[in-house]
């Protein structure tokens, strides 16, 4: 009987297991039909050993079992011949990996693992389809599945000591909460257990029934699993998560997003993958994302005591802790769907090729995409390195004219690296195919390199994920085009960083000095137009056209520069033989502008501005690099920023409104927004120096008689007549002087310098000590 299947899913997991003749490479996946787990037996370790060594490593390896030489039609980057050497020893495989340090025998690529080169070589990324007999692949090959995977969002309560308390999980087609305690009437998504025991055996349970692909959560690996494992370790009990009925696995030093993995499920946490997705909040607690996003926080009535609020009601009432506990599993279910994070991650996954809940891996990333390329063009990778590279000159920024503008336009060249790239041909494997060819088959760079003109793979690369993501954006897919957009921007970084196999200080030279060519031209392009130029920053061009210009020729105005500049790279490169993927684009129109000087300096700030865009009568301000946009200014200096920059753009008098916000601060008129936030980024304890933030979460554990405030915390504090106090400590005293000159002064100068006036000049009898 024919038992061949083709089974089409999302890859959950890959890992290998050494067998006694190979590596068995298992792929769980997530299907339309539910979760498989297919298999790949009696697969290599492979490496590559130059050919002119090929006889010592024959005379090491002599009658040894398990290996085998294959013949392959490459080089390596050195362009001397190469051969394969498959081994399938695992043991033997280490002994050689030992050998070759110990002798200074190349085995390049030895550091890729074998379920990753199985998927690598075969272009395969996040989906697969197989052709599987009896679970074993015969074939497989890339897919794009139609469905998602199945989630669960899982949160647990405990007390200060770690002891569990209860367990909740929600999704779209379950809620549930397991607690400790007698039962009781309650909802019927909770059910009352004995004890710590069945409570975990509960969980276990669920997850054998439910079989959930994909586990949310806030800190879900490093906090919730990692306390369920240890409390059931406390019972000898087996923590057994995995769809193989295994343990969760600890990796260390594994890197972002790899600390914690389990079989055939996916761990996401909510706070590293909207970090990952660029999201940006003032505090990535739970309560501030809810709010910020869903307008809604935690069910918990004394914020400033939830320790104390969950220990309480869990005694005294559970009802009210299990619907906390709930609330937080639905707060982060709905946050993933708000910020559509699971297919933010599958398109990742599409893209890089990484395992889907990696974080990073920029460099593996670049890796995974390009080596398959390579081999094809008949070259193997050079083995990582540690040594030190040269640094390559940063982007191309502007020394700024400072200064109150009106019709200030915003040009950018859009994904400049990228294109600059795919223009110029900018490629490893192309700078060594030019080492070897006359000049006129390449493409000078800078710092001594040449780019083959037809030997390359990386152009190509670039211009087919620019095309998905102009795919994507057409289909409205944001999730996927941000996931391009991001792997196209992070290949420039991986081509200087010293962790990538393939960094050499001319190729990321040969794109950022290049940057600053293509900058530099088309100021003078845009300035010989009659427009000034007054700053610049790696791809963005910041052009007056006259504080008299019509709003309606200004546009007009802007969109002719584009064009100008679009046809003279065009031009310029038709010339060299090249095709320009460069591409500058009418990205902002600034009624009113504002690029200040340095604090003290009359020389021009660089990535500091404020733009501000006529919406009728209002005013809608952009800030850059400003006190209003640091989450550490207090919401005084925010509010002050923007009313001022609101009344000074309106053309209307900003001395008045300054000294009224002073009187508001000495007055005690705004103490509610003096609050500072900041970040502790270590223990406690580790802390030499007492800046005000340490020191007042040293002073509000001591007042609370109890550890809130540690390393990851936000610690809200004010600075009083004695320092800085903790705002539990309710009864301290301001100093108001502190709040005028350190966080109203800083706001006012940049303004009140264009006006020629001071701070001290409007109040100078009580401010002529400052």
């Amino acid at each position: 009987m024919d038992r061949t299947s083709i089974y089409s899913g999302w890859i959950l997991s890959r890992e290998q297991r050494s067998g006694p003749r190979g590596v068995e490479l298992i792929y769980w996946l997530s299907t339309s039909g539910g979760p498989v787990c297919l298999t790949l037996p009696d697969q290599p370790h492979r490496g590559y050993v130059l050919a002119q060594q090929k006889p010592q490593w024959q005379t090491w390896l002599g009658s040894r079992q398990g290996w085998q030489w294959q013949s392959v039609p490459a080089t390596d980057f050195e362009h001397r011949p190469v051969w394969a050497l498959d081994i399938w020893d695992s043991e033997l495989w280490q002994q050689c990996r030992r050998q070759s340090q110990a002798q200074g025998w190349p085995l390049l690529e030895s550091d890729i693992a074998p379920q990753e080169r199985y998927l690598m070589e075969r272009f395969i990324r996040a989906g697969m389809a197989a052709k599987v007999k009896d679970h074993r692949i015969l074939a497989a090959r890339h897919a794009v599945p139609s469905h998602a995977p199945s989630m669960v969002s899982l949160d647990i309560e405990c007390s200060r000591e770690g002891e569990l308390y209860s367990i909740g999980l929600y999704s779209d087609s379950a809620q549930r909460v397991w607690m400790i305690g007698e039962a009781r009437p309650g909802p019927d998504y909770l059910t009352f257990v004995a004890d710590e025991v069945t409570l975990l055996r509960s969980l276990l349970d669920w997850f054998e029934r439910a079989d959930p692909d994909v586990i949310i959560g806030w800190s879900v690996a490093q906090f919730d699993i990692r306390l369920l494992q240890k409390r059931a370790q406390h019972h000898g009990l087996r923590l057994a998560l995995g769809r193989d009925g295994s343990e969760p696995r600890w990796e260390e030093r594994a890197g972002p997003g790899r600390g914690c993995a389990i079989s055939g499920r996916l761990i996401l946490d909510g706070i590293e993958w909207l970090k990952a997705a660029f999201y940006q909040f003032d505090s990535f607690a739970l309560d501030a994302v809810a709010n910020a996003l869903l307008g809604e926080g935690k069910a918990c009535q004394q914020p400033e005591d939830r320790m104390g609020e969950i220990e309480h009601n869990f005694h005294h009432d559970p009802l009210a802790l299990a619907h906390y506990n709930l609330k937080d599993c639905e707060l982060v279910w709905r946050i993933f769907e708000k910020t559509q994070l699971l297919p933010f991650v599958l398109a990742r996954g599409q893209m890089t090729g990484l395992a889907l809940d990696r974080l990073g891996g920029s460099v593996a990333a670049f890796t995974f995409r390009y080596l398959p390329l390579l081999h094809r063009s008949g070259y193997v990778a050079p083995d990582l390195t540690t040594h030190e590279i040269p640094p390559s000159p940063g982007g191309y920024v502007m020394d700024s004219v400072p200064g109150k503008y009106r019709n200030v336009l915003v040009l950018d060249f859009k994904s400049l690296y990228p294109s600059i790239i795919r223009s110029y041909l900018i490629d490893p494997m192309g700078m060594l195919a030019a080492q070897q060819a006359p000049d006129a088959d390449s493409i000078e760079g800078f710092r001594g390199a040449r780019f083959h003109r037809q030997q390359h793979q990386l152009p190509a690369l670039i211009a087919e994920l620019a095309e998905q993501r102009e795919a994507a954006k057409g289909a409205n897919d944001q999730p996927l085009s941000q996931a391009i957009k991001i792997l196209m921007n992070s290949f420039y970084g991986v081509l200087g960083a010293a962790g990538c196999r393939f960094h050499d200080p001319r190729l990321a030279s040969s794109i950022t000095l290049r940057g600053h060519e293509i900058m530099k031209r088309s100021r003078a392009l845009i300035e010989a137009e009659g427009a000034s130029v007054i700053y610049g920053d790696t791809d963005s061009l910041f052009v007056h056209v006259g504080d008299d210009c019509p709003p309606s020729r200004a546009t007009a105005w802007g969109q002719a520069l584009v064009e100008r500049v679009n046809a003279y790279w065009q031009d310029t490169l038709s010339q060299l033989g090249l095709t320009s993927a460069l591409e500058l684009e009418f990205e902002t129109q600034f009624d009113h502008f504002f690029m200040p000087t340095l604090r003290g300096a009359l020389t021009g700030s660089k990535k500091r501005y404020v733009g501000a865009v006529a919406d009728g009568d209002a005013l809608t301000l952009v800030f850059k690099g400003m006190e209003t946009v640091r989450s550490d200014w207090t919401e005084m200096a925010r509010r002050l920023q923007r009313e001022l920059y609101q009344a000074w753009f309106m053309g209307k008098p900003v001395a008045p409104l300054v000294k009224r916000w002073v009187a508001r601060i000495r007055n005690g008129e705004c103490d509610e927004l003096l609050l500072y936030r900041k970040r502790l980024r270590r223990p406690l304890e580790e802390y030499q120096a007492q800046p005000p933030h340490v020191l007042a979460a040293r002073r509000a554990n001591a007042l609370l008689n109890q550890p809130r405030y540690r390393k990851g915390s936000v610690i809200g504090y004010y600075i009083g007549v004695n320092g800085a106090f903790p705002k539990e400590e309710r009864n301290g005293e301001l100093d108001r002087e502190h709040y005028v000159d350190k966080q109203l002064r800083p706001v006012v100068e940049p303004v009140l310098a264009a006006c020629d006036l001071t701070l001290n000049d409007l109040d100078s009898d009580q401010l002529g000590l400052f």
